[in-house]
């Protein structure tokens, strides 16, 4: 091994025996932690606690790789919930393969820029091989693209900045007048992140009540757009809410467009990996009629945090959408070439869908289609068992992978103690909801390691 002078300015980056020693520890933690079958599911620790056990680590020389290292181990990764356990069931879970886990540190080894074609070639033409057979199994036609950002908000955010340029220009181009203001219509129980996109782009949000069941169909969103006329310029119809896992009437919705001008944007950010299945594929009627569309492959596609697949219909309005000029990019933008920076509200960025293509590549769809249909069937058969159990009563029938149901004679205060101690007990991470302003609680189920005896044993803790 070629090694160089080691002055003090070349010491972090340097190849020599401590950068040998550091890289060895990391990967034996990390070989580890991606092996291991009996992870503890842990939990958050006071800031004190956290302060008396942690201390100070950034000194003037540094404490070492091996004191580093043993604690983030033995301190701070205790105190950080595992996302990835079986029995974690709280908001949406993350469940990354084996595969995916292990590509993601040859993605950060690799030193790939994941912005530009001129930089990151092959890595574009494998998250592009991604994207393209996520188009395909949406039902969008091939010339489809898109691009790997962040998370839902940050794709959600940048799908309706691109509507609402295409509805400017499209305005523009016929000679009518710019709306006041701008509109987005969306179900009453559409995602957070859509009002925060509203925000950002400073445009209202008309929130449409679902039908019963929480359905938004084309029925429910008519109304708004015969009072608001072309302010509209996006219609956001979801596929797999958060608290629910309900997929609205996406066929209806889409229907309407033959009469009103809009864009039809799809958050699946959770639900629409369910696509894969063919349990509940026919619940997606209509996905391929969208514009845009967005999935987060580090929910129900087992990757890595952190994934979003945003994908356009026409690639050429994200495109125009978000372009950044400067000088220095001049060598980047004049080209025809394929750049993931121009589909989306970032210039920067790491090649996130490298993780989901190896994984991809490595097991086939056949085993992603396989590991989607296990949470489906777990799914309907504890929300069976549910039904089944007395003083128990489900708040709506999943379609998904989300049950929500409720304790009898259970308050708030019920709830919350009741996760607390599961949680203490390094049970289960279960935690309260509410829906129309009574207390709740749910399972997201989405690992395929989780189990229905795992489920029942949680069950039985609600005495």
């Amino acid at each position: 091994m070629e090694r160089h002078n080691e002055t003090p300015a070349t010491r972090m980056h340097a190849v020599s025996h401590e950068t040998e020693e550091i890289v060895d520890l990391v990967l034996d933690y990390s070989r580890r932690r991606i092996l291991s079958s009996d992870t503890p599911l842990d939990k958050p620790m006071a800031e004190p606690e956290l302060r008396r056990l942690a201390g100070s680590s950034i000194l003037d020389n540094g404490i070492g790789a091996k004191r580093a290292l043993a604690l983030f181990e033995h301190v701070l990764a205790p105190a950080c919930i595992t996302t990835d356990h079986p029995q974690y069931l709280s908001f949406i879970p993350t469940a990354p393969t084996k595969a995916a886990t292990a590509f993601d540190l040859v993605v950060s080894a690799s030193a790939v820029y994941g912005g530009s074609w001129l930089e990151g070639s092959g890595a574009v033409y494998a998250e592009n091989e991604v994207l393209s057979w996520l188009a395909k199994e949406f039902g969008l036609p091939e010339t489809a693209g898109g691009v790997f950002v962040q998370g839902g908000t940050l794709g959600n955010l940048s799908a309706l900045v691109a509507a609402r340029d295409h509805a400017r220009a499209t305005l523009t181009d016929a000679g009518a007048e710019l709306p006041a203001r701008w509109k987005i219509v969306c179900s009453a129980e559409a995602h957070s992140s859509i009002a925060s996109a509203a925000r950002v782009m400073d445009v209202d949000v008309v929130p449409v009540t679902p039908a019963e069941g929480g359905m938004l169909s084309g029925a429910n969103v008519r109304p708004a757009l015969e009072e608001h006329g072309a302010a509209v310029f996006a219609v956001v119809a979801t596929a797999g809410s958060t608290n629910f896992g309900i997929v609205d009437d996406i066929a209806t919705i889409a229907a309407l467009r033959p009469e009103f001008t809009f864009w039809l944007h799809v958050d699946g950010a959770y639900g629409l990996a369910g696509m894969l299945s063919p349990l509940a594929r026919h619940r997606f009627a209509g996905v391929e009629h969208a514009d845009s569309v967005i999935v987060d492959p580090h929910k129900w596609l087992f990757a890595p945090f952190d994934a979003c697949a945003l994908i356009y219909r026409d690639p050429e309005a994200g495109r125009r959408a978000h372009t950044q000029h400067a000088e220095y990019l001049d060598t980047l933008t004049e080209t025809a070439e394929w750049s993931p920076s121009d589909y989306a509200a970032h210039l920067t960025r790491r090649a996130r869908g490298l993780p989901l293509w190896f994984s991809l590549a490595t097991y086939g769809e056949n085993a992603y289609r396989e590991a989607v249909s296990a949470s489906l069937r777990l799914t309907q058969r504890i929300a069976a068992e549910i039904e089944s159990r007395e003083g128990f009563r489900l708040v709506r029938q999943p379609q998904l992978s989300v049950v929500v149901f409720e304790r009898d004679g259970w308050d708030r205060a019920d709830y919350s103690a009741w996760s607390a101690r599961l949680l203490d007990e390094q049970r289960a991470f279960v935690t309260p909801s509410s829906h129309a302003g009574r207390p709740n609680t749910r399972f997201a189920i989405l690992n395929p390691m989780t189990t229905f005896e795992q489920l029942v044993g949680i069950l039985d803790t609600m005495v």
